[in-house]
């Protein structure tokens, strides 16, 4: 017997239960909720029934489309697309223009289609999948400039390609024949009422959250999620499908503003947003029938191939001429392509209108969701693999987590950078993030004694972590955190005072390291970065003198940030030992910068005369 409440329920609760499998056996998840919704679907057991929810299925998928790019959206920071920007404008252009163009000719060489179901086939497959491709990332850990270009060409096209199809369906099912100017018209016209209406939207919900309790305490996510609603459905009323475009605007307007909204809200969004997605895999696979699949035959599959291993490639390596990408890059990008979500719900929604309109939209359909599944099954187990022999893979031990993102915390992140080392900075000061993001360093923003948050930092394939906030009981709570999440790394824990509140011994007991050499009222420091009041050079030893980090007599004069030895560079603890032929950054107070050069040469060190193996490293962290 029908049932659409138990059906949605359902769906909810095996999605869930999907992704939890997923991870325990290390699956892409959209495989094992594909499988789900074929085993409990009608072609299964037969407990989970789509079209018992008639035209309201169609009302939750657009709603869980909406919250899954406003999440997507957040997480897009511009700071990162300007970096890559060639690449990802190529590849949401003239990328996106060749696989429609392939989708087309693919379907009609193959299969044999006419040309009105053939390229709206092509439009469906421009998108590429972010809820698909971000837990990918996570799991085979690629290098960050490619993930970065595979997470903003699937945001961007989500929203876009959307449109794109949606305007190509009424296209083929106008009466009257919707020219295909005035098709390019509705495409550019919704995408600018979706992007106006999402700064409008996104700038409004921003400006009311910097207003202090203008929003209740605890009412924050369910005010945030009615406004997405709202403002998905205003947009739509505006400009027909102009909503994606708008969440998705809106979402990155917040994302990307100076006032970061309480991390409750981003964990209770990429909760609802797992939630959303395993519902609609469910359902959406459920919908599909083995038989329309089974009838596309070899040949269905031979289209699959030809999308994957010829139209991809030749998308990226159109689109990626003026890039700075090499041929590596480009080969794992050809490589990594899942379709996701919004490919499933708009050919969903191009089986039903076509079926209203008297065309037969289940091929179109079968033939997507056989592209999703084949495109997530290969980059899902393959992938990692791709990219080890492509050299493209993030190696463990691969750089170092710093807890604060203040002024000494990102000269610090900067140097070890430009000295080869990944690195990643954790704060809750949401100014603080926002200045390091603009100076390049990756930022989580979050409380970094949550688990969840240090999690996100990957502790089990970092060198080791760096504690440098304010607060010293937050750093060695931090360190001893990071220490039992991660495996065996080196633990740096900064204290203001040597023997008082945390002190060197209780931090050298529980097998950390003192950062800089010595206790540092970190605070100080960061102010005098702020007012002008420092500068840094690097200083090569060139005498073997007894010198002690702990030297209390360089207090308020030098502060030792990074050392160099035989072409690394490595953040300055009390377990270093400064040789000849070491050279050394430090961060002088130019207030008392003759002090500090009469210090620094009484103590062997020479300034500006790096040679050996760490001339290289001097050179890049002075050019």
């Amino acid at each position: 017997m029908d049932n659409p409440a138990l059906t949605l329920g359902l769906a909810m609760g095996l999605g869930m239960l999907s992704q939890v499998i997923a991870r325990k056996i290390y699956l892409p998840g959209i495989v094992v909720l594909l499988a789900g919704g074929v085993i409990f679907g009608p072609d299964g057991l037969n407990w989970i029934r789509p079209a018992s929810m008639g035209s309201a299925l169609q009302i939750i998928v657009a709603f869980a489309v909406a919250v899954i790019l406003f999440e997507g959206g957040m997480n897009l920071r511009i700071s990162r697309i300007k970096r890559e920007q060639a690449a990802i404008r190529g590849l949401i252009t003239i990328g996106a223009l060749i696989t429609l163009i392939g989708g087309t000719l693919s379907t009609l060489l193959f299969l044999g289609w006419d040309f009105r179901t053939s390229i709206l086939f092509g439009t469906l497959i421009i998108v590429t999948g972010p809820t698909v491709i971000s837990p990918l990332l996570k799991r085979v850990r690629i290098h960050h400039g490619v993930s970065t270009v595979l997470e903003a060409e699937g945001i961007l096209l989500d929203a876009i390609g959307a449109i794109v199809a949606v305007v190509a369906l009424e296209i083929a099912i106008s009466p009257s024949g919707l020219s295909l100017v005035k098709g390019l018209f509705h495409i550019i016209s919704r995408l600018a009422v979706g992007a106006v209406l999402g700064i409008v939207g996104g700038g409004l919900l921003t400006l009311l959250f910097r207003i202090r309790k203008l929003v209740p305490e605890g009412l924050e996510n369910v005010f945030i999620l009615s406004w997405v609603f709202a403002l998905f459905q205003l947009a739509n009323a505006a400009s027909p499908e102009s909503g994606i475009a708008a969440v998705t605007v809106a979402g990155m307007t917040i994302g990307n503003s100076n006032t970061y909204i309480q991390r409750e809200l981003l964990e209770f969004k990429e909760q609802l947003t797992v939630l959303m997605i395993g519902m609609l895999f469910i359902l959406l696979a459920a919908d599909v029938r083995i038989a329309d699949i089974q009838m596309l035959g070899l040949k269905g599959i031979l289209t699959v191939l030809f999308l994957m291993v010829v139209i991809r490639p030749l998308s990226v390596f159109s689109a990626t001429i003026h890039s700075d990408l090499d041929t590596r890059h480009k080969l794992l990008l050809s490589w990594i392509a899942p379709r996701g979500i919004v490919a499933a719900a708009v050919a969903s929604l191009f089986a039903f209108e076509l079926n209203q309109h008297g065309y037969d939209g289940t091929q179109l359909r079968a033939l997507v969701f056989l592209l999703i599944t084949m495109t997530v099954i290969s980059a899902g187990l393959t992938g990692g693999w791709v990219s080890s022999l492509l050299d493209l893979r993030r190696k463990s031990e691969s750089g170092w987590i710093i807890l604060g993102a203040h002024e000494v915390a990102r000269l610090l992140a900067r140097l070890l950078k430009q000295g080869g080392n990944e690195v990643i900075c954790i704060d809750e000061d949401p100014n603080a993030c926002r200045l390091a993001e603009n100076e390049g360093i990756k930022v989580f923003y979050g409380n970094a004694l949550e688990d969840r948050t240090l999690q996100r930092a990957e502790p089990d394939i970092r060198k080791g972590i760096i504690a440098l906030s304010g607060n010293e009981e937050v750093n060695f709570i931090f360190s001893q955190r990071a220490k039992h999440l991660g495996k065996e790394m080196i633990i740096l824990t900064g204290i203001k005072q040597k023997d008082e509140g945390i002190t060197s011994k209780m931090v050298s007991d529980s097998g950390g390291r003192i950062p800089f050499g010595r206790p540092v009222d970190i605070d100080l420091w960061s102010t005098w970065i702020r007012k002008g009041y420092t500068k840094y050079s690097s200083y090569e030893m060139d005498e073997n003198l007894d010198f002690k980090l702990s030297d209390p007599t360089m207090i308020g004069l030098i502060l030792p940030i990074v050392s160099g030895r035989l072409g690394s560079l490595i953040p300055v603890d009390d377990h270093l030992n400064i040789k000849k032929g070491d050279f050394v950054t430090f961060l002088i107070n130019t207030q008392k910068e003759d002090e500090a050069d009469v210090w620094l040469k009484s103590h062997g060190f020479n300034p500006g005369n790096v040679s050996g193996p760490g001339l290289a490293l001097y050179s890049q962290l002075h050019s």
